[in-house]
Formats: structure tokens, sequence, C-alpha cells
């Protein structure tokens, strides 16, 4: 009995289980079901909402667009909206398109386009600058890019003056080009030939041992053809041959440039035919040795004077042309006196070339510097010469006075070998004029500064007659000695 009785509690239970669950099932789809009615209830109204709003304007736009009283305000906000719309694209493509840079370049080369065998072209301008625009990478290509030029093109064009443009090739479809200035006035002119004698100089002759000097080159032909317009061949002076003498130091041929001068030496712009010229040229190296002799300037302090100067190197052999060794017999060393403060004094000088001599074997000697007590002397008797007498005046002197006293400064062994004769005392009458006026008297010093000449007297007095003398002979009243 008491298994029956446990085995129907439990079916009671297991059966008031399935009844609560299917209550609940039951409750579940009911909310369900009253839910879903609430939701089309809910877009019912929604939608009807919204048809009542479209019959609405539909409604309001019937009676506005149709309506005389509101045309003209449709109107105006319809044309408002339209340029609204189509500036806003407009807007919109230029913030869509690339950005453009613009780069300047100065000083452009200017070509042309022309005969040049024919024509003479003057007026067009060297250079003109350049505006460039474009994306930056176009712009930043077509500035180093050696592909572009300004052309003034003069194809076609006979002889006169014209205006031509100017134009930028060769930088490209991608960029913009402006060319400053635009247009340029050129003239044209036929050219014509003219035949010129050769004249050379010699370049670079810095660049060429001093020991060596050239010769008078040798040409293949003394005259070329230039062709120029006859106003340009009337300014061209002479044409010359550049021979350059860089290294040479033995004799050389060369092709030698040619270039049209005008009377001022700047070089004429015209066709040479032909433009070089062979030429052969002699180097040599002529020398000549001559004695080193020393020239003392400025006076000895503490009343001393020099007792002797002797050097190193008594001679020196010096480079040069030929025509200019000729003449020259010796070459001087300086020495400047008011330096000297030892009885004897050892002075290194620099050899001073005369003017012509390209160079020397030595360039400066020891001198040693010997000093001594200074004295004085006077010595009468030093006759007055003339120099310069280029009329030939005759002249005379009132108180018959040919000659001068003179004072001798130096030590006493160098003084002692001095006299009259020794001495040049004269009067310059390069300026005279004729009748009585004083001259100058003047002396010359010797340029071994051994001794030094003081004049006692400063003037001259001649009497100069206005007749011309052609006797040299002596200083007397029937005229002056040329010294």
């Amino acid at each position: 009995m008491t298994d029956n009785k446990g085995r129907n509690g439990a079916d009671s239970e297991k059966q008031n289980s399935e009844q609560e669950a299917n209550s609940s099932k039951t409750e579940l789809a009911n909310r369900i079901a009253h839910q879903s009615r609430k939701v089309a209830t809910t877009y019912q109204h929604i939608e009807d909402g919204i048809l009542r709003v479209i019959r609405w304007f539909s409604s309001f736009i019937d009676h506005t667009l149709f309506n005389r009283r509101y045309t003209k305000m449709v109107a105006l906000i319809l044309a408002v909206l339209m340029y609204v719309m189509v500036n806003y694209n407009s807007q919109s493509s230029l913030y869509t398109q690339p950005l453009k840079y613009s780069r300047e370049l100065a000083s452009q080369k200017v070509t042309a386009k022309y005969n040049s065998d024919v024509f003479e072209l003057s007026g067009l301008p060297t250079a003109a600058d350049l505006t460039v625009v474009g994306d930056a990478t176009s712009v930043t290509n077509a500035a180093t890019s050696s592909a572009g030029v300004i052309v003034a093109d003069l194809e076609g064009l006979t002889e006169g003056t014209h205006e031509v443009k100017l134009t930028a090739e060769g930088f490209g479809d991608s960029v913009t080009v402006k060319v400053d200035p635009t247009n340029a006035t050129i003239t044209l002119k036929k050219k014509t030939t003219q035949q010129f004698e050769l004249s050379y100089d010699f370049i670079n002759q810095d660049k060429m041992d001093s020991i060596y000097s050239v010769g008078t080159p040798e040409f293949e032909y003394t005259k070329v053809n230039v062709r120029a317009s006859k106003d340009t061949l009337g300014t061209i002076s002479f044409v010359k041959a550049l021979i350059d003498v860089t290294g040479q130091t033995a004799d050389f041929t060369q092709e030698a440039k040619l270039i049209a001068y005008d009377a001022n030496g700047q070089p004429v712009t015209a066709d040479i035919v032909p433009n070089t010229v062979h030429v052969s040229v002699p180097v040599t190296s002529p020398n000549k040795t001559v004695n080193i002799e020393a020239e003392v300037s400025g006076t000895v302090p503490n009343g001393k004077a020099i007792e002797s100067i002797s050097m190193d190197q008594q001679t020196v052999t010096i480079y040069g042309s030929e025509s200019v060794l000729g003449q020259i017999e010796k070459v001087a060393v300086t020495l400047n006196a008011s330096s000297l403060t030892k009885d004897i004094s050892t002075v290194l000088r620099p050899i001073t070339l005369p003017t012509g001599a390209n160079s020397s074997n030595i360039n400066q000697v020891t001198m040693t510097v010997t000093l001594g007590d200074g004295v004085s002397k006077t010595i009468d008797g030093v006759k007055i010469n003339y120099k310069n007498n280029v009329n030939n005046y005759k002249a005379s002197q009132p108180n018959n006075k040919t000659t001068t006293s003179i004072t001798v400064f130096g030590t006493q062994a160098n003084i002692d070998a001095i006299t009259a004769d020794n001495i040049n005392v004269y009067v310059d009458m390069k300026d005279a004029q004729p009748g009585v006026q004083d001259f100058p008297l003047q002396v010359d010093q010797p340029s071994s500064g051994l001794i030094t000449y003081s004049l006692t007297e400063s003037t001259y007095t001649l009497n100069v007659l206005g007749e011309s003398n052609t006797s040299t002979d002596s200083n007397t009243e029937a005229g002056v000695n040329n010294g």
C-alpha cells in the first residue's frame, strides 16, 4: 500500500507540472499576439500620418504653383536653387583640380633662326626672363631641362628693321611659359666681304719661362677675308692672330685664332674666313752679362759717410729680347743710406731689372757697407754747361761768369779723389725765351753714393738772344753749348 501511495503522489505532481507549463505557454502566446496587434496599430497610425502630410504638401504645392500671387516668388526660389547648384559644382571642380606653381627663370639665353651667312643681326637681346607655370613636378622638370630655349624666328625676313616675337620652345606641353620681353626690334643687314692684313699678339706670356723670348712669327698667309655688313666692316681697324706661348721652350707651330678689332682694341663680331691661321714661331733665349752697380739714396745719419761698398756678385746675366738687351749696360741695386747705423753693415738687396728685361740668373746680392767720418771740401772752377738748347739760341753771361763752386761731402779718401772735371753743373734751356733771365743751376749726383755735391749758388743769369746759333764750340757771346 505504501508503494501505491508513492506512485500516486508522483503522478499527481507530474500532472500539476504539465498543467503549469501549458498555462505559461498560453499566456506567452497571448502576450505576443497582443504586442503584434499593438505594433500593427502603430504602423497604421504612422502610415496614416505620412499620407496626411503628403496630401497636405501636395495641396500646398498645387495652391502655390498655380496661384498667380505666388508665381514670382516661386520663380525666384527656383532661380536661387539653380544658382546654388551650379556654383556648388564649379567650386567643387576647383578643389578637385591640381594646385598650380610658378617659377621665375632670369636671364635665359635668346637664340635666333636666320641665315647668318647672308645677314648680320643686331638689336636682338642676348637674354630674356621666363615664368614657368604648371604643377610642381612639371615646373621643376621644365626649369632644369637643357632642351628649353628662347627663340626669335627670323626666317623669311628681308633686310631692314623688324619687330619679332620671342617664344619659348622645348619646355613641354604640361607647363605654360611666358617670355619677358615678348617682342624685340631687330635689324638685318646684308653681309659683304673685305680683305684685311694680318697682325699678331702673343698671349699667356706670363705662362712662358722668362728666360725665353719669341721671335717674329711666320704665317701661312698674310691676308684674310672678313664678312660683315658695310657698317661693321667700317669699324674694323685690324685683324690679329692670337698666338698662345704657354710653356713654349723651343720653336713651335700652331693654329692661331683670328680676331677682328676696332680702333680702341675692342673685339668686333664678324665672320673671318678662315678663322685660324697656321703660324711658325721661333723661340730663343737671348742673354747678356752686365755689371751690377749700387745706387745710393738718402743721407747717412750722425755725420757719417760711406767709405766703401762691396758686393758678393759683380755681374748678372739678364734675359730678354735682343733689341732690349742691346740698350742695357748695367743693372742697379738700390740702397737707402739713412738706414745705415753701424760702421760695417751687411745688407741683402734685390736686383732691379731694367725695363724690358724678362729675368736674370740671380735675384739679389749681399752688400757689405763700410762707413767713415764725413768731411766737406769746396771745389772751385767747376764749369757751367748747358742742356736742351733746342732752339739753338745765342746767349751771353752779363758778368762773363762761366764757372761756379761745389761743396763735396764724403770720407776724406773719397773726396780727395774728386776734381772739377768730375762734376757736371748745368742749366736747362728747354723753356728758354729771348731776354735776360735766371736759370736754376743743377748738378748731377754720382750714382755710387760715396760722395754728394752741394751747389754754393742756386741760379745763373743769361741774356738769351732771339737769333739762332748753329755753332756749339764754346760758352761765349756767340752761343752756348749743349751739355
